[in-house]
């Protein structure tokens, strides 16, 4: 291997570091830490008072959205297939 493309463990978390600097995931988890905190009262549950304050939704079941994405897909297909075959009809139809 050629020594750019070689990284040591410490250089690939410094990078990594680097990275969580520049695209704000350090100052935004700096914020919601201090905001957790400031807390007077500290929330039950830290884990959705995070996802509250980065703006994410806490109660939504992730596995039901996907399965449900999932069936809706299939359901597209089907329903594209169909436009298809009613297409095809009503060419045969015309002609």
């Amino acid at each position: 291997t050629s020594s750019a493309s070689y990284q040591t463990p410490d250089s690939k978390k410094e990078e990594f570091r680097k990275y969580l600097e520049r695209s704000g995931v350090i100052d935004a988890f700096t914020k919601v830490l201090v905001g957790l905190y400031e807390q007077p009262q500290r929330p039950p549950n830290a884990v959705d008072y995070i996802k509250r304050f980065l703006g994410a939704p806490t109660d939504v079941d992730v596995d039901a959205l996907k399965a449900e994405n999932e069936r809706l897909k299939q359901e597209n297909e089907g329903l594209k297939k169909q436009v298809a075959e009613l297409n095809a009809q009503l060419d045969r139809e015309e002609a």
